[in-house]
């Protein structure tokens, strides 16, 4: 697998920036705590179908402890839609109150801390780190893993090692909007059914492209 040289991985960051100098979170959030329970939502679903069920329960409930006082069973009709539903009500309730208990209601700004809550991984603890705090972390999602391998940022076999290498090889002025950048793209051009080469706007210096170019 072609990996790019740190000039051309600099110059496909630039030009994200470019484009989207403050990309956001697709997914609709009013404080940590929502953030964090969107996130848990938002596994094997998409972004559109957690935010249809989160308006009205972020309306009424948007902290730990209000969603303590709603209960599984409260919650289930909320996120009926979202797949999974069962099994993600248990955890958003027992996250809630393991948050109450341990952490006073306010969710902790460590990756340790926040993967101690129930269901919550590595990824959705990154999400939460880099989108509510701040922090330059690299949340790998389906999206992100398939267009870094992609496009020649890394060659990782694992979501692990992925994250380690775009954590390296990706310039410390572009980590905080990185998996943004990386993961829109994916989402609406480097589609994984079919990219859409002709508007890319890296395709001169993604390796996928020019192995293909060059055949």
């Amino acid at each position: 697998m072609t990996k790019l040289s740190a000039d051309d991985i600099k110059e496909i960051m630039r030009r994200f920036q470019e484009q989207n100098p403050e990309p956001e979170c697709e997914l609709v959030w009013k404080n940590p705590y929502t953030l964090l329970v969107a996130t848990v939502l938002s596994a094997q679903a998409t972004d559109k179908s957690v935010n249809l069920a989160t308006a009205p329960l972020f309306a009424e409930y948007d902290t730990a402890e209000k969603m303590l006082s709603l209960g599984i069973d409260g919650l289930i009709p909320y996120i009926r839609p979202i797949g999974l539903y069962n099994a993600k009500a248990k955890n958003i309730i027992a996250l809630s109150k393991m948050l109450v208990a341990d952490f006073g209601g306010v969710v902790p700004r460590s990756r340790e801390e926040l993967m101690r809550l129930p269901g919550v991984g590595r990824k959705t603890a990154n999400v939460v780190m880099n989108v509510a705090f701040g922090e330059k972390t690299m949340p790998v999602d389906t999206h992100v893993f398939r267009v870094s391998r992609l496009i020649g940022l890394s060659d990782g076999e694992s979501v692990e090692e992925v994250e380690a290498e775009l954590l390296a090889c990706i310039p410390d002025e572009y980590l905080l909007h990185a998996h943004h950048w990386l993961l829109l793209h994916g989402r609406y051009v480097c589609k994984a059914r079919k990219s859409d080469c002709a508007h890319c706007l890296i395709s001169d210096v993604c390796a996928a492209y020019m192995r293909k170019s060059a055949q």
